[in-house]
């Protein structure tokens, strides 16, 4: 349990993925709920520990033990540090910590991992570096038949697998993208493009989900419905509307080069000076600084900085893991100040 709460560094954070300088990450979320078990939202503790046995024991079953080692977490067992961690590291959603009863089981990469007794009995999860909807889907995939040679899923055929919330029924899918967007927000062309998306079945959201802000020009873009898609459909989807994102964020880009090369420049040496120099930093001002000098790094203005390190701090200079890290509580003051320390400590740490 140390590893997945003291470590910032998750394994899809560490690594490259195809398209990375504007696709962060690449998720595939599968809701299932089980046979002859309530929805968590209207069952008792004793329902919801029943849901959790039958996880637990499939889990340890063969066929899932050969796709890797798993850990399970109680979010009753854990203190709200610790559950904020795991919510700042994308390993749980957020919702997940007001149900009680509730737990994740995570393998030991952090790229796989199942919540459970969140809005459904089930949520499969598997999480990507860079643009890889694809395989993520068929890792998800994976551990989806795996679990249901054990597990007796709620199906129905006209339907398909039934979920808590009408927008999942069907697939019960939700496949999304990560992507830092800040040539975008910068020339003023995002909310067209944010408007579109959403004319063509797809939500943009927060990098922590529904109703959180884009904290560092950082949005999630994910399918609405399931029902009367088929998953490749859904995937296909998303495909054509990331890929077109995409384009928009890498003209955007040299437009500011082209057209704005002063301002932008000074944009981002500014933000990296204050990184490299202040004494205290608040986690928006933080993020909205990371996100300059990611974009710096990205147009060449910044070298000798490694590209990852949006990806880092953006987990590193959190609430939750600052408090982790250092090993106890603080004040918005106190976090403010280790937070300028570690991001510095950060910079340095490449400039050596």
């Amino acid at each position: 349990m140390s590893d997945f709460l003291s470590q910032a560094s998750s394994k899809w954070l560490r690594d490259e993925g195809p398209e990375s300088d504007i696709v962060i990450s690449s998720r595939v979320r599968i809701a299932r709920n089980l046979v002859g078990h309530v929805f968590p939202m209207i069952a008792t503790e004793s329902d919801k520990q029943a849901v959790l046995d039958e996880v637990e024991r499939a889990v340890k079953q063969p066929q899932v033990e050969q796709l890797g080692r798993f850990e399970l977490l109680k979010m009753g067992s854990l203190s709200p540090v610790e559950q904020a961690v795991l919510v700042e590291k994308h390993l749980v959603s957020p919702t997940l910590l007001e149900s009680s009863g509730s737990a994740v089981i995570l393998r030991d990469d952090e790229e796989m991992g199942v919540m459970v007794n969140e809005e459904d009995h089930l949520r499969l999860q598997c999480l990507l570096p860079g643009y890889q909807l694809d395989a993520a889907y068929g890792l998800a995939e994976r551990l989806d038949d795996a679990l249901e040679e054990t597990l007796n899923y709620s199906f129905d055929e006209t339907r398909g697998y039934l979920t808590a919330c009408p927008t999942n029924v069907g697939t019960g899918m939700r496949a999304s993208v990560m992507v830092h967007l800040p040539a975008l927000v910068l020339t003023g062309s995002i909310q067209r493009i944010l408007s579109a998306v959403t004319h063509v079945g797809l939500v943009v959201r927060g990098i922590y989900g529904e109703g959180t802000d884009a904290l560092g020009n950082l949005f999630q873009i994910s399918n609405q419905i399931t029902l009367g898609q088929s998953e490749q459909e859904i995937l296909s989807n998303l495909h054509g509307v990331a890929k077109q994102i995409i384009d928009h964020e890498r003209v955007a880009r040299q437009h500011l080069l082209l057209q704005n090369k002063d301002p932008i420049e000074d944009r981002v040496c500014r933000s990296f000076g204050i990184l490299a120099y202040a004494r205290q930093i608040d986690s928006k001002e933080a993020m909205q600084r990371i996100s300059d000098v990611r974009l710096g790094i990205d147009l060449g203005i910044i070298k000798g900085v490694s590209a990852n390190i949006l990806k880092e701090l953006m987990v590193a200079t959190q609430p939750g893991f600052l408090q982790t890290y250092y090993e106890h509580e603080m004040t918005p003051g106190e976090r403010d100040v280790k937070r300028a320390s570690m991001i510095r400590e950060r910079l340095r740490m490449d400039q050596v």
